[in-house]
């Protein structure tokens, strides 16, 4: 495959003609168009299937509910390309392996159950039968449960997630690394401390009643396009938009509305920041706490001329803990420290506060751009902190938004897919089964990983996901994985992970969110959780591709039965009725009473929060101030030692995840290619280095490995000095994976020590 690669910067708005011609490609281009165009009318409405991609939430009202990236998450799954026997039997793993990520995805789907052969070094086919009973084989050979880890990606629906962990905690152990662990595991253990909540506390029409909304280290036009919708329409009824993101973003710029015909055909567009701010890398929580700062001088003023005083007084007194403590920790922290981490002036922190003191009703919202740094979880105590002082929670238009990423990801860890499950969920567990849960913590993906490479772990099994491609440090990774005695994986299509296999290895070929799931009691639906804990029924619509293709929810059961038996469950008549598995989990889950006769509910229904209505699950019953100090370094390891940059890995356009689905990122202007950096281009000039010369990058970090990657095109763009940019998973070699944060052991992917040297070999080893 041949693209014409160019570095061409994009004029346009978000959004508009480029996204609906993107879009139209890629459904001409699945070899099924006419299937996904009526696919694409039934993503995100009653008796349809949610999308695959983000976990924004539905409006309900738009002709069209979908985006361009979910458009193309449909139109990848939704393939009549296939991946068989043929196609294993022609292609080696090592051969596979070569290939660049997208390659290996653009093959198709797979259609059959294949095992490993590492004589042949090529995958082979094997029935369902003989793959359970291998799975079973490999653990009741293991010596304990915690042997064995269970991998989940945020795509898995609620069902296939609740039986997955129950199979994990009847085996015994509480082993389920997940990929909430790489991306938003701050924002959960961040907001459990400060408000007893791991999860917003806002509704999606809240955005409709705010007068001011923050966004901090996050990029909607790319991640999760339909917030761009709530910010066109807020900005548009008068709300201010403020943003702190290192990286000029043109979604957070301008956006052209795809649904409004005279935006698609003329260069008409809607402003959405009304203030844009770039930090430094790791630099929000010091320009928050300069918010405050500025402030809390001004309250202060007030109150010494008898007037009152910005803060909200009545609520911080009936609701919080620690404001004096915390008024001590911004007194502590001097101006020179907030200028110098955050990388703004006093008088941009200044303008930002002004912003936020003008507004009665203001929302924070967040992405990974805040969760993947070494001092993430107090970052987002901090940006709870602000919150606090105003008494934005539990009113209309105000309140905290940890804008998560894959579909269901939230889901997962609500249906127990957690390595530290609270004692309440395995106290309810154990009653209703008749049996004692574990109650020792288990791995998240970091210390899974740590666990293999010490040859402690014989089995892993991956409900979905491409850990190989996710997780940093990719080739102590990679040999994590491959020092297991078993890899099972749970796939919709070829990806990396599948190329690095234990001594044993499986891929399962899994129904998409797009088809039918026929079991013995007929056609079946599943639910997801969005970002604003609405739960909404998914039912596919299109036929699957083979008949040998199972779903998530029959897989797991199928695992389950092998290993275990049906003494204590049936699982495989769970498999048969999704509807009792959604009476388990009535039964065990708070707020799903009723599950079953709840999913008719047009649009889905709310989960509650209670931090949301003021009763906080804290030690103190009270929200609970962070006094957190700003941190001495984002990079402590390295104390004394220049560090030249400080790398993000980001993702593409053409991206979501570690799913490739082209090579163009054209809001930021690079086409054909993925094997670029960007750079502050006074940088690259006092690095004597020109536009577009290839170079190598090198992480520092004082651990003896030698960390690097080659041949990465320079491109300058618009974003702080001493800040660089590119692209995961070809940038992950670089995250060492002892790099994680304090609290969330989540990669440090937005904070990584480098320097830069003309490369030597501009070659690029894997092929597109």
């Amino acid at each position: 495959m041949k693209f014409k690669r160019k570095i061409q910067p994009y004029r346009a708005a978000a959004g508009g003609w480029g996204s609906l011609e993107a879009t139209t490609r890629f459904v001409l281009d699945s070899k099924a168009a006419l299937k996904n165009m009526r696919n694409l009318l039934r993503m995100n409405k009653a008796r349809g299937f949610d999308c695959p991609g983000c976990a924004w939430g539905d409006d309900n009202k738009s002709t069209f509910s979908f985006c361009e990236n979910g458009a193309k998450a449909v139109t990848w799954e939704a393939t009549r390309r296939i991946v068989d026997n043929a196609f294993f039997a022609q292609h080696s793993v090592s051969k596979l392996y070569q290939q660049s990520d997208y390659f290996l995805e653009y093959q198709g789907r797979l259609t059959q159950p294949m095992r490993y052969n590492s004589e042949t070094d090529h995958y082979e086919p094997v029935t369902w039968d003989d793959a359970f009973a291998l799975i079973a084989e490999h653990i009741q050979a293991m010596d304990n449960p915690d042997q064995m880890e269970l991998y989940t990606s945020g795509r898995a629906s609620n069902e296939a997630s609740w039986l997955y962990q129950l199979f994990g905690r009847m085996h015994g152990s509480n082993n389920f690394p997940d990929c909430s662990n790489m991306c938003h595991e701050a924002s959960g253990s961040g907001l459990k401390r400060s408000i007893g909540v791991g999860k917003g506390t806002i509704r999606l029409d809240d955005f409709d009643h705010a007068e001011a909304i923050f966004v901090f280290g996050q990029n909607p036009g790319t991640n999760h396009p339909r917030m761009l919708h709530s910010l066109r329409h807020a900005a548009d009824h008068g709300a201010r938009i403020v943003t702190f993101n290192t990286l000029r973003e043109r979604g957070l710029e301008r956006f052209a509305d795809p649904q409004k015909p005279l935006e698609v055909v003329t260069s008409m567009a809607g402003t959405i920041s009304s203030a844009y701010y770039q930090p430094n890398l790791g630099g929000d929580m010091a320009a928050i706490r300069g918010m405050v700062k500025a402030l809390l001088e001004a309250h202060r003023a007030l109150v010494s001329q008898q007037q009152p005083g910005l803060f909200d007084e009545a609520f911080l007194a009936a609701n919080t803990q620690g404001v004096n403590d915390y008024f001590t920790a911004v007194d502590n922290t001097g101006w020179a420290q907030i200028v110098q981490q955050s990388g703004l002036s006093e008088q941009q922190i200044r303008e930002a506060a002004e912003i936020y003191r003008s507004a009665k009703r203001v929302i924070c919202t967040w992405a990974m751009g805040i969760t993947q740094h070494k001092h993430s979880v107090d970052s987002v105590r901090e940006i709870v902190n602000l919150q606090l002082l105003f008494g934005q929670l539990g009113k209309k238009g105000a309140g905290l938004c940890p804008v998560r990423g894959h579909s269901n990801v939230q889901g997962n860890r609500t249906m127990g897919i957690d390595e530290k499950p609270s004692a309440a969920f395995l106290d309810a567990l154990g009653k209703h089964f008749n049996f004692e849960p574990p109650r020792a913590a288990g791995h998240n993906t970091v210390e899974a990983l740590e666990a293999m490479l010490r040859d402690e772990i014989k089995v892993l099994i991956a409900l979905g996901g491409n850990l190989a491609a996710a997780a940093p440090d990719s080739p102590r990774t990679e040999e994590a994985m491959s020092r297991c005695g078993l890899t099972v994986h749970i796939s919709t299509k070829l990806n990396r992970s599948h190329l690095v296999p234990g001594r044993d290895s499986l891929i399962l070929p899994t129904l998409g969110r797009t088809e039918r799931d026929e079991q013995a009691n007929g056609n079946q639906f599943i639910t997801v959780e969005d970002s604003f804990s609405m739960v909404h029924a998914s039912e596919g619509v299109g036929i699957p591709l083979s008949p040998l293709q199972r779903s998530e929810t029959a897989i797991v059961a199928g695992i389950a039965h092998a290993v275990l038996g049906s003494e204590k469950v049936d699982w495989l008549a769970m498999a048969g009725d999704y509807s009792l598995i959604r009476d388990h989990i009535a039964a065990t889950i708070p707020g799903f009473q009723d599950f079953n006769l709840r999913c008719d509910i047009p649009g889905g229904f709310y989960l509650g929060n209670a931090a949301a209505d003021l009763r906080f699950n804290t030690p103190s019953g009270k929200a609970e101030f962070s006094a957190a100090a700003l941190p001495d370094s984002l990079f402590p390891q390295l104390e004394g030692q220049q560090v030249p940059f400080t790398l993000q890995t980001l993702r593409s356009h053409d991206q979501y995840n570690t799913t490739i689905y082209g090579l163009d990122d054209r809001y930021r202007g690079v086409y054909g290619q993925r094997e670029v950096v960007f750079i502050n281009p006074e940088d690259l000039q006092a690095l004597g280095m020109t536009e577009g010369q290839l170079v190598d990058i090198e992480t520092l970090w004082n651990d003896g490995i030698t960390r690097r990657v080659s041949g990465f095109k320079l491109v300058p763009y618009n974003i702080p000095r001493g800040n660089l940019a590119a692209y995961y998973p070809e940038t992950n070699p670089l995250v060492p994976l002892s790099s994680y944060g304090d609290g969330s052991g989540t990669p440090t992917s937005k904070s990584v020590p480098v320097s830069l040297s003309p490369s030597e070999d501009a070659v690029s080893l894997r092929i597109a």
